[in-house]
């Protein structure tokens, strides 16, 4: 059902978002040199690697000028990348990756191999499930960058903390694996991006931890 699903709504969704996706990538050419496209490396279901598609929103050439990670103020990002970031419109063009069959609408959120790596054989239990452009993660991490500005070392923090509580989120996906539990976080990501600034949905008890955490230890609010 979820592979018709996905079939179905990304074959409607793409007709329909075409002219979107075609001013945002004339926006993006318009206002700074390179390709339209960022395509990275990732690493999906049975741990088979894919090329990830999203908007560009930093700078060509970025992932050689700076850290694999990016924080909500970093210098790379373009004017438009932005805009792109805080919309989460940047994220489209994995419609495609959809479509191809390297993802699903709802799924964990598929990391680099050099994260993968690390990995321990639970965690590696995320490879039982496609990965998704929205998840658990993207739900209750939506302001990653913002958590990752506030550190002294984002690269660390991400590996040694973000990674980690990222994953253990993924783990809902495998354990609760059903069509009905990929609707509700599909419905609860429409919810966010229209109605979720002025009523938001009650934060993951992990996340609310997290930032419990982080204010002791910087005596300031994440």
């Amino acid at each position: 059902m979820k592979k018709v699903f996905d079939l179905i709504a990304v074959s409607i969704v793409l007709t329909l978002l075409t002219p979107l996706m075609g001013m945002i990538a004339l926006l993006i050419k318009a206002s700074s040199p390179g390709p339209i496209f960022f395509r990275q490396d990732r690493v999906g279901l049975k741990e088979k690697r894919f090329k990830v598609l999203k908007f560009r929103s930093m700078v060509e050439r970025a992932e050689e000028i700076g850290t694999s990670v990016t924080t909500q103020n970093d210098l790379r990002i373009t004017p438009v990348g932005r805009v792109l970031r805080r919309t989460k419109l940047d994220e489209l063009p994995q419609l495609i990756n959809v479509f191809k069959g390297d993802m699903s609408f709802v799924g964990p959120r598929p990391d680099v191999p050099e994260i993968v790596e690390k990995y321990n054989p639970e965690m590696r239990r995320i490879f039982k499930v496609l990965p998704g452009i929205t998840s658990v993660a993207t739900l209750h991490l939506k302001n990653e960058g913002g958590i990752l500005a506030q550190v002294d070392d984002p690269d660390t923090f991400y590996e040694e903390v973000l990674v980690p509580l990222k994953v253990k989120l993924a783990m809902e996906h495998v354990d609760k694996n059903s069509f009905t539990f990929d609707l509700k976080i599909l419905f609860q990501t429409i919810w966010m991006l229209t109605l979720g600034r002025w009523w938001p949905i009650e934060e993951h008890p992990a996340v609310v931890r997290l930032k419990e955490e982080g204010e002791k230890l910087r005596g300031k609010k994440i």
